[in-house]
């Protein structure tokens, strides 16, 4: 048979079925590649009832892994010091060494920081990359990488008891995988290693971590991974930077800073500025410090707040509910502006209505509302006074609008400004349930923000299945312009069982629902400031997905606190994550406007 190597064949290995075939005399057989999963047809979402889709076919996380789509840089250890030097290549191969020159390092793709490991295996040889680690005696030790490619192993040998690995078959994005082993009564040290299988294509890796007891490298001077810095401190801030100091760390020879538990940027000073923040946002902070024997634990965080982002409209608060007001009757009760519920933050005016004109929007009151058009501006000039963004809404499950092109993209962005002007809308909400061209879409918005300055806002509405993964449209098009984004509210209904972060499968409905797959958007390069949960005010807003107010923030509690979790419990929380939305204030007013009075309260309650 064609097994893995013997170090890797452990009480907590097993191999792939699909790779296992028969060896022949003089040859070595190639594991087959991975079949493509089968998936169901999805239906449109948002206003009817939809299809139910399970995607645990479609490979998200294998073994220990946390989530294929997480572009995500990992959070500073809590538990300890990393003991892997060189963790993310940055300084090359140095301490690492790979069989038959098989390894080198790349700048793309990395999972976070400026290099990652790219190793090719052979018909002979699986490209392993190995380095030995110092650890103690009776210790326990946890092991974590992230990894692209096909059939790609994580493991520890040299234990001194069980050696162990865990590998994933396919991950066609950046899988984190995590193993764990305990150290014999005399082992001072183990190899750490991946590597990929026989005939497969090259594989990656980035950012490994080792974490448990140290235990010196008797090679380096000193030999010892440095404290955790302390005396971290917030200086100067504007509406997109925030100054940190801290006090040097004897032994150190490089610092990293985290913003809300992702790297953000390593220097060898004891200060730096994080810009590309939002304005008038909370930030929470923390540094490392590390040298050749590896990262030390995370520092006490400190949490600085970005100043406003300019005159005139007030901005979006730090946790906002955002709402869908009707351009129409459907049976829902029928409002004006003046009517939504001051609890509402953000309204999202539906729907623009696309024109002849390749990218062009236009909107007009929908004469059965008897709504004048002067009276409309003024209540949205009202809402602004008090505080409230009014933003008008391209898109819906009929909407037809294409930017598909340069051309089109351009009359998107000057005609959606158009109507800002018009009637005062504060931006834009993209909706656009039948596909878009992330390229263009991309194009259009940044010329928009062109216009419109940095008061501009602009939030999302994707239907579920078009955030599941960050090669998605939707997906990429957000982390695209995350520097002028301001909310990506999914709907997380109408679209059956869907995956989570942890790549098992959660049915619609219910709190872990909410949770695991808003983790896939907080793990996969959005900021929380940017993540809001999508629901139905009342089981009459959609065909199916409704929870209770209670569901809501039990969920919001679980992202933010780490508490009323379901079964599923994220990989950390989330304090800075926006807040919830709704379809629709009418649907909400139907319903005695239960579902604001509950969950916007706890919105604005939160930490």
């Amino acid at each position: 048979m064609n097994t893995p190597p013997s170090h890797l064949i452990t009480a907590s290995t097993s191999f792939p079925p699909e790779a296992v075939v028969e060896r022949t005399p003089r040859h070595r057989h190639r594991p087959r590649s991975p079949r493509p999963p089968l998936r169901r047809r999805l239906g449109r979402r948002f206003g009817g009832a939809l299809a139910a889709v399970a995607l645990a076919a479609g490979g998200l996380v294998a073994l220990g892994g946390t989530s294929a789509g997480a572009a995500r840089a990992a959070a500073p250890a809590a538990d300890g010091p990393n003991l892997v030097k060189n963790p993310g290549f940055e300084s090359g191969l140095s301490s690492w060494s790979c069989t038959g020159g098989s390894g080198t390092t790349v700048a793309s793709p990395a999972h976070s920081g400026s290099a990652a490991l790219r190793a090719a295996p052979t018909g002979s040889d699986t490209a392993t990359c190995a380095q030995s680690v110092s650890v103690r005696p009776n210790s326990s030790y946890t092991l974590s990488a992230w990894v692209r490619g096909s059939y790609v192993y994580l493991g520890a040998s040299g234990t001194g008891t069980t050696d162990v690995s865990t590998w994933t078959p396919n991950a066609a994005d950046w899988q984190q995988l995590t193993t764990g082993f305990t150290t014999g009564a005399n082992t001072t040290s183990v190899t750490v290693f991946t590597h990929g299988w026989y005939g497969q294509p090259a594989f990656f890796a980035d950012d490994f971590t080792l974490t448990g007891p140290g235990g010196g490298d008797p090679g380096d001077p000193g030999g010892r991974v440095p404290d955790a810095p302390v005396g971290l401190t917030a200086g100067a801030v504007t509406a997109s930077s925030v100054a940190l100091t801290w006090q040097a760390v004897p032994g150190a020879t490089g610092y990293t800073v985290y913003r809300d538990g992702a790297r953000a940027l390593s220097t060898t000073a004891t200060s730096a500025t994080v810009t590309g923040l939002a304005a008038a946002t909370s930030y929470r902070f923390q540094v490392t410090a590390s040298n050749a024997a590896g990262e030390s634990a995370a520092s006490a965080a400190v949490t600085a707040t970005t100043a406003g982002g300019g005159g005139g409209t007030p901005g979006v608060p730090r946790h906002a509910v955002t709402g869908y007001w009707q351009n129409f009757d459907n049976g829902a009760t029928v409002q004006k502006i003046a009517d939504v519920p001051a609890t509402y933050d953000i309204i999202a005016v539906a729907f623009a209505d696309a024109t002849t004109t390749p990218g062009a929007v236009d909107f007009a009151l929908d004469p059965a509302l008897k709504y004048p058009e002067a009276a409309f501006k003024a209540d949205i000039a009202a809402k602004q006074a008090a505080g409230k963004s009014v933003v008008i809404s391209v898109g819906g499950e009929r909407g037809a609008v294409s930017v598909n092109d340069a051309a089109s993209a351009n009359n998107f962005a000057d005609s959606v400004y158009a109507l800002m002007r018009k009637y005062g809308f504060n931006g834009v909400d993209i909706d656009l349930e039948n596909g878009l061209n992330p390229t263009y879409m991309t194009q259009a918005l940044r010329a928009l923000s062109a216009k419109a300055g940095d008061k501009l806002v602009i939030t999302m509405a994707p239907q579920t299945i078009d955030m599941q993964s960050t090669s998605s449209a939707y997906f990429r098009t957000a982390l695209d312009i995350k520097d002028i984004l301001t909310v990506v509210n999914t709907q997380f209904y109408n679209s059956g069982s869907m995956n989570g972060c942890d790549g098992n499968v959660y049915a619609q409905g219910s709190v872990d629902f909410l949770t695991a797959l808003a983790c896939v958007q907080l793990e996969g390069g959005l900021d929380p400031s940017q993540v809001g949960l999508g629901v139905p005010a009342s089981p009459r807003g959609a065909g199916s997905g409704y929870v209770a107010p209670s569901v809501v923030n039990a969920a919001l509690d679980c992202l933010t606190k780490g508490t009323g979790c379901g079964s599923f419990k994220p990989p950390r929380t989330y304090p800075g994550l926006r807040g919830a939305m709704t379809w629709s204030t009418n649907w909400d007013a139907t319903a005695g406007n239960a579902w604001s009075d509950a969950v916007g309260a706890h919105v604005h309650g939160l930490p």
